[in-house]
């Protein structure tokens, strides 16, 4: 039987930092098998997900205080099992896009929670545009819509909900 376990780490970036971490994940006998890694500002962040006999992941679990000192990242885990949101869910794809103000993702946030849909991830950016200047907003979202909700009234409250705020976006399913 497979055992799951999720690490975080932040820390100060270098070329080596994902080479290191995912040999001693390697290492300890465990595969990843889903991750995210990425700069913000000066602070490398990385979450992945491994998978492995339960002595591995215990190995792991032992050996994250000894690598967080070398590589001068704060780590933490937390096991898990497999899965997704399981039968019953739809994935759809939301981007938007919009000159950038205060709590836009806590507002889309809230619509989507407000109408039980799950967040698959989420990833955020802020650009200048080109010509004027201005500071953009996007934003890209994987959802997870129960399969009874009516995708025409969730699509249409969220373009009417995206109007009120001034937001391109677009709604589709994931192909």
């Amino acid at each position: 039987m497979k055992n799951f376990l999720v690490l975080t780490a932040l820390g100060p970036n270098s070329p080596q930092l994902i080479g290191r971490v995912c040999e001693d994940i390697r290492q300890c006998g465990c595969s990843i098998i889903d991750s995210r890694m990425a700069l913000l500002g000066e602070e490398f962040t990385l979450v992945v997900m491994v998978s492995g006999p339960w002595d591995a992941i215990a190995k792991i679990e032992d050996h994250v205080g000894k690598m967080g000192k070398e590589l001068g990242l704060k780590i933490a885990t937390q096991r898990t099992k497999s899965g997704g949101p399981g039968k019953g869910f739809m994935p759809y794809a939301i981007d938007v896009v919009a000159a950038d103000s205060s709590g836009m993702v806590h507002e889309i946030a809230r619509f989507i929670s407000e109408n039980d849909v799950i967040i698959q991830d989420m990833y955020t950016h802020t650009y200048k545009a080109a010509f004027s200047d201005t500071t953009m907003f996007s934003l890209h979202m994987t959802i997870n819509i129960p399969t009874d909700t009516s995708i025409a009234t969730l699509r249409s409250d969220f373009m009417d909900f995206c109007d009120r705020l001034n937001l391109d976006a677009i709604m589709e399913p994931v192909k």
